[in-house]
């Protein structure tokens, strides 16, 4: 799957210079005190209601079983786990009343058409289709109406990628990223990961001091998931230690609504080397030998595996 076969956009409804901005925000509960969380940028979240799963497009299948897909399930907002430029992300529990049947999911809500979109995004589309023409002079202009196809874009982009990386993690082990849960609008609802018992989101990678052995593992967890990335035509276009999450010792890779095609997009082999650069330095400034975090070797290795060189 290419950007060009991602589902189309339905309904509804800020790029970082260096990777230790945009830190996130976790939701905290205690049983008597109210949850700590990270303040929207003004617009509020959906009331509880009815689960929409039946009005939007779905992940792959089969659907996991933890997944609550029951038409008779409600969603209830928790709150916040993180704030960022492009999009909020809430904690959502799905749940069917009066069972046993619930599912925490992270509800990502992307910028609608009066708030600030990605900088540098006519970079990252580039290599992305859009047939109507009119959509496209839109886009272009940034008129109210192409902000908001935009942001479908992005929204779009994430879910399909989503998918098709599951699926070959699925099969493959080789890497592993949320289950896409379902697309509706600029709202991406995914797979909690982290702690469903105290609803605790899994740290970012940035927020280990992992040991050497540790670190080696991670890194080369993070090879093979970079692997499988060319090789399926993309770069993640905007990876950093802040888009990689540590769940039981698995490299969990988040954040893709950038996704870039390397062979469509003329900026993809510049999107990719930057990738390698930015994690290659954390790790290497962690204490693993050059040799095994070279950027020149990965990034050379990366581009034969997309069919580049």
């Amino acid at each position: 799957m290419r950007e060009h076969d991602f589902p189309a956009p339905q309904r509804r409804g800020r790029g970082k210079s260096r990777f230790d901005d945009d830190e996130p925000y976790f939701l905290k509960r205690g049983r008597h005190a109210e949850p700590v969380l990270a303040e929207p940028d003004d617009e509020p979240a959906p009331e509880d209601g009815w689960s929409s799963w039946d009005e939007a497009v779905h992940g792959p299948e089969p659907h996991p079983e933890w997944l609550v897909t029951e038409l008779a399930a409600k969603d209830t907002e928790l709150g916040v786990l993180k704030t960022g430029k492009e999009a909020d992300v809430h904690l959502v529990r799905r749940a069917v009343p009066g069972t046993d049947r619930s599912c925490l999911l992270a509800a990502k809500r992307y910028r609608d058409a009066q708030h600030r979109l990605f900088h540098r995004d006519a970079g990252y589309l580039e290599g992305r289709r859009v047939r109507r023409s009119r959509e496209m002079r839109a886009m272009a202009g940034r008129t109210a109406f192409g902000r908001q196809m935009i942001a479908g874009q992005w929204a779009a982009a994430e879910f399909g990628a989503l998918a098709r990386l599951w699926e070959i993690g699925a099969a493959s082990g080789r890497i592993a990223v949320p289950y896409p849960v379902q697309l509706l609008g600029t709202e991406l609802m995914l797979e909690f990961v982290g702690d469903a018992e105290e609803g605790q989101a899994a740290p970012r990678l940035a927020q280990l001091r992992p040991d050497a052995a540790e670190l080696r593992d991670l890194w080369e967890q993070l090879v093979d998931a970079l692997v499988v990335l060319a090789r399926a035509g993309y770069a993640h276009g905007d990876l950093s230690p802040y888009n990689l999450l540590v769940h039981g010792g698995r490299l969990v890779m988040i954040d893709l609504p950038q996704v870039v095609d390397v062979v469509a997009n003329p900026q993809g082999p510049e999107f990719l080397t930057r990738d390698v650069r930015v994690v290659g330095t954390w790790f290497a400034a962690r204490g693993l030998p050059d040799a095994a975090a070279d950027p020149a070797e990965l990034t050379g290795l990366l581009l034969r595996e997309a069919g580049i060189r």
